[in-house]
């Protein structure tokens, strides 16, 4: 007899959760069983237009959907201010949690939300998308390998997009009250995510914020960046923005190779994505051209990215509900350091950019 589908309740109507609301509907081992919104009436126009199976059920609040005990787990897109009360109250009510990203306001909330998630007994993982890509696993491979790549030297990660005025004016991640992480939230999340993969998730030591980040009115991060440091003598930097041309670029550097990824967040293609790298590259006889080129490197999938991640939670849903086997831990502790690189970077801006010290 086959195991049946996870079934995952939506709770806010965020133009992202037509995306992942696409995903759950790929992914082959879940489905959509209801959605939540302040307004039954949006809650009700979202299911429509985003394919919602008609068994779904549309909750005018969040906390019937919560409640319900037909969910076995929950996406929460909501604004980062209300992550910890209601990521909380989905651990309390024993849903597993898919949590958008940045997944809180500061660590100290995040430990509220993972040990809430602990205690329970649920799912933790955040949507970065493209950690689930086939391509990631394979660039981890390179960048592992001693004999093409050697030791991690340097990292430069960057994802920047020109928004519109009326972004600026009015999407949430503008707002203090609603993300108040600005594009160090929503952009640098995804650097920082990189560069902790390209170090095989070993914090740095000190990060240092760059000089003269740009703010709005409110206070609000619109483009900054940061070098982060270990102690080996590796670096790290990053640059994140909502005011320059669409760019989501790693380059990573080590003793023996080289890696370039040009569409690191969302690939060029839906169900293919390349990467570039260089083992012991050099030029010609005369230094006029490249006697070892780097090489691309191409990786295939059926499902998108996204669908992938909802499959790997699904199924790791699927291992707690039906083999009662332990929640995976790895998720939110990976969430944890990226999220302390965040702070700790946000906390070198507040102090005039000095160097921060990373303490786990």
């Amino acid at each position: 007899m086959s195991e049946a589908l996870i079934q995952i309740g939506v709770v806010g109507c965020a133009d992202i959760a037509r995306k992942v609301s696409r995903a759950i509907n790929l992914a082959p081992n879940a489905t959509i069983c209801a959605v939540a919104s302040r307004s039954h009436d949006k809650a009700s126009a979202f299911a429509a237009a985003n394919g919602y199976p008609l068994t779904a059920k549309v909750y005018g609040n969040y906390e019937a959907l919560l409640e319900d005990p037909d969910v076995d787990a929950v996406y929460m897109p909501l604004p980062t201010s209300l992550h910890l009360r209601w990521a909380v109250l989905a651990a309390q009510n024993k849903k597993h949690l898919l949590l958008e990203k940045p997944v809180a306001l500061n660590v100290a909330e995040f430990d509220q939300i993972a040990e809430a998630c602990e205690s329970n007994g649920v799912q933790f993982m955040d949507n970065t998308m493209w950690v689930h890509n086939p391509r990631t696993a394979s660039i981890s491979n390179f960048l592992n390998d001693q004999n093409r790549f050697g030791n991690l030297k340097s990292v430069r990660a960057c994802f920047t997009f020109a928004a519109d005025s009326e972004y600026l004016k009015k999407n949430i991640r503008v707002k203090p009250d609603l993300d108040a992480h600005g594009s160090l939230g929503d952009a640098g999340w995804y650097c920082i995510r990189a560069i902790l993969i390209a170090s095989n998730y070993e914090l740095p030591k000190t990060v240092i914020a760059s000089h003269k980040p740009v703010l709005n009115k409110d206070g609000v991060i619109l483009d900054c960046g940061a070098s982060l440091y270990w102690e080996d003598g590796r670096v790290a930097t990053f640059h994140c923005s909502f005011l320059a041309n669409l760019t989501m670029d790693i380059t990573a550097i080590g003793t023996k190779g080289t890696l370039h990824v040009h569409d690191f967040i969302i690939p060029y293609e839906e169900k293919e994505a390349s990467f570039y790298v260089g083992t012991e590259s050099s030029f010609d006889d005369l230094v006029t051209c490249w006697a070892r080129q780097p090489s691309k490197c191409t990786v295939k999938t059926d499902l998108p990215q996204e669908a992938l991640l909802v499959k790997e939670f699904a199924r790791l849903v699927g291992e707690i509900k039906y083999r009662n086997s332990k929640p995976e831990k790895k998720w939110a502790v990976i969430s944890r350091k990226t999220q302390l690189v965040l702070d700790a970077v946000k906390a070198s801006i507040h102090r005039g950019f000095e160097t921060v010290e990373i303490q786990e």
